[in-house]
């Protein structure tokens, strides 16, 4: 018996041979659902699967149910990208360790490697940030605080997006943030649905991304710093 944290990937075709092997031999099978949003509907994904499929949103994943399944039967959490880059699923997998329950992580694509798409020098991005959805009295920009230790060494900022946050409110929430901060934004690097049909990257000031049409899910925004001559003349073939 064994949990398996399973790599779906970039796209709905990007699940790995050891990631189907691996589906196959499982009783029970679990989506992850909270952490993005996904740039394919369920049905498609089910039907390549071959298998029933039972979301799992994020209060199912935290109690740590999957880890005591796994004790009396092979499980699977699907998870899109690559399985770690969410710290719950860390978590996960050293529950399974403490519980003595075999835990086998089959990795996959993420947008960690996507972004190499945009020309910029993976080794020169700091450390990632999060923008949480604002709401009503709760605007929290302290991801900015990011931002700017990043500038600080030269470092481009990768900045992830909350699940169903909209993409010019993103944009409104980016300004207001740095404004707070007194963060300088120039040109943005905005990255669309990477891995899929729809996927394009976007070099433009805020002004000419708030003019685009919506934006395909998920996406995210980079904040670049000082950039090599190269990153910059590769940039500049998007526009």
């Amino acid at each position: 018996m064994a949990l398996y944290l399973i790599g779906l990937g970039l796209n709905m075709k990007s699940i790995t041979r050891e990631g189907r092997e691996a589906i196959d031999k499982c009783k029970k099978i679990y989506l992850e659902n909270y952490t993005v949003d996904f740039p394919y509907k369920m049905g498609p994904l089910k039907e390549i699967i071959g298998k029933k499929i039972e979301e799992a949103d994020r209060k199912k994943v935290e109690s740590l149910d999957l880890v005591d399944e796994a004790k009396k039967k092979d499980i699977a959490l699907l998870i899109y990208g690559s399985p770690l880059t969410a710290t719950t699923h860390i978590t996960l997998m050293a529950e399974a360790k403490k519980m003595r329950v075999k835990c086998r992580v089959i990795l996959n694509a993420s947008i960690y490697d996507a972004v190499a798409l945009t020309g910029l020098q993976l080794y020169k991005l700091g450390k990632v940030a999060s923008m949480p959805t604002w709401k009503h009295n709760y605007s929290p920009d302290s991801f900015m605080d990011i931002v700017k230790q990043n500038m600080s060494m030269l470092a481009h900022s990768l900045i992830l997006i909350d699940i169903g946050l909209d993409f010019r409110e993103a944009l409104t929430q980016l300004e207001k943030a740095a404004k707070i901060h007194e963060v300088k934004i120039g040109r943005l690097i905005v990255c669309e649905a990477m891995g899929t049909k729809n996927s394009r990257v976007y070099y433009k000031d805020v002004s000419e991304l708030k003019e685009l049409r919506s934006m395909h899910k998920p996406y995210c925004i980079i904040i670049p710093s000082k950039m090599h001559f190269v990153e910059k003349e590769f940039l500049e073939s998007f526009d």
